[in-house]
């Protein structure tokens, strides 16, 4: 395309893009343009930046740039339809080093070939903006400015040799930048859909709608909707919709045995989220409900997740089968009464013991994990459990769907007195 006005001199790129499309879908494609083209006052000829960045919802600095990258940074800033086509046919049809490699382009905000950390650090920013509805140029009252920084923890960056005279500059390399994407399923799921427009229940935009008793605000929980959009990056898309509260542990205490009281309605997957004396936030999903045990259970989808001070998901390795554990009321040392994820007995990824008091996180070959908290002898907090409505589930469907909703939100009624005592019965809807 060049610098020129026009992509048209690319002809043969086109017409190798256009063939990775259905004839329906360049028929859409080209509808497509032709509304922004209208929409950019150009008589059909081209869309503007402004327009562009509107209907795709990208806010912030990563707009900008991926406009940029679909022009080939034209100087006259115009977009033209093969310009379109060439580009989803790249990041949408193209192989997955294609796709990759394009991902990465946006990350260079400045364009220069190196990404620095100043720069992730605008793409979070412009992901967490378009994802959760931040309006302002600095993230809003309701996103602290600690969820920016935990995922740019997760991050890693090589020392680049400067040229004579100059500094090594710490920058994200291709390597770099697939480890931050392996760890950040979420963010990897956005970059990669970003030109497939602001359609609900996109993956990678969608969070989940956390259910609560009597639509209470979330001040009094440790789930935020940053949280819940990092760790449904690691689930299937029809997991991601709706989650429900059904065990909080301000509110009900920290016991084991309401906490699988609690759970008993809830037989499907599930969200285990813990806040330590430490303050760091963890937990992990379930697969499967969580019910006695005398040994390792679950599937490869569980994994661990660590969500603050550094959000990083750790799937499964496939190295052994230690996936859910859940023991009571068993008497041998060798079968240790909690809930727990990975690793072995007496040294998992994650526990919690069976008086929900004390419990540790460890290095697990199972997700390959580190601790999760800054102590691996953990010392709970709070415990919440949040049931994820799987829509679509031929066990469940939406009638089901309300019936887990309508039983968990009635447990809660019972718990009013408590939750009054706690200080949040009363909060406001935020």
């Amino acid at each position: 395309m060049g610098n020129g006005n026009s992509a048209r001199d690319d002809s043969q790129e086109f017409l190798n893009a256009s063939k990775r499309f259905s004839d329906s879908e360049l028929r859409d494609l080209k509808k497509l343009f032709v509304s922004l083209a209208y929409q950019s006052r150009s008589q059909g000829e081209y869309i503007i930046a402004s327009v562009f960045q509107a209907h795709f919802g990208i806010r912030g600095a990563l707009g900008g740039r991926l406009f940029d990258l679909v022009t080939r940074n034209r100087e006259t800033k115009s977009l033209y339809y093969e310009d379109l086509v060439i580009a989803k046919a790249l990041y949408e049809k193209g192989a997955p080093d294609e796709t990759e490699s394009f991902m990465y382009q946006l990350v260079d905000l400045t364009g220069d070939g190196q990404v620095q950390r100043t720069e992730v650090e605008g793409v979070i920013l412009s992901i967490l903006q378009t994802v959760l509805g931040s309006k302002d140029s600095v993230l809003d009252s309701s996103l602290p400015e600690n969820s920016l920084e935990a995922f740019l923890q997760s991050a890693s960056f090589t020392e680049e040799g400067g040229g004579e005279g100059e500094a090594a500059a710490a920058c994200m390399s291709m390597q770099d930048f697939r480890k931050w994407c392996a760890s950040t399923p979420s963010v990897k799921r956005f970059l990669t859909t970003l030109l497939k427009g602001p359609i609900s229940g996109v993956p990678g935009r969608q969070v989940p709608e956390l259910l609560t008793p009597d639509n209470m605000s979330q001040s009094g929980y440790i789930m935020r909707k940053e949280y819940a959009w990092h760790i449904a990056g690691g689930m299937q898309a029809e997991e991601t919709v709706e989650w429900v509260l059904v065990y909080h542990s301000p509110a009900q205490g920290l016991s084991f045995n309401t906490f699988l009281g609690k759970l008993a309605a809830v037989q499907g997957p599930s969200v285990l989220i813990i806040k330590d004396k430490e303050g760091c936030v963890y937990g992990g999903y379930a697969s499967q409900p969580w019910e006695k045990h005398s040994d390792f259970y679950g599937d490869m989808k569980s994994f661990l997740f660590s969500a603050h001070p550094k959000a990083a998901v750790h799937r499964p390795t496939g190295k052994n089968a230690n996936l859910q554990w859940c023991a009571v009321n068993y008497t041998s040392p060798s079968i240790p009464n909690g809930i727990g994820f990975g690793g072995q007995i007496h040294h998992f990824g994650v526990f919690i013991d069976g008086f929900f008091e004390r419990g540790h996180t460890r290095h697990s070959v199972t997700f390959n994990n580190p601790p999760l908290s800054s102590n691996p002898d953990i010392v709970p907090d709070v415990i919440e459990c949040w049931a994820v409505v799987v829509k679509g589930d031929t066990n469940s469907g939406t009638n089901g769907a309300s019936a887990l909703q309508g039983t968990v939100l009635e447990r809660f009624k019972e718990d009013r007195q408590m939750l009054n005592m706690v200080g949040i019965a009363g909060a406001s809807d935020s």
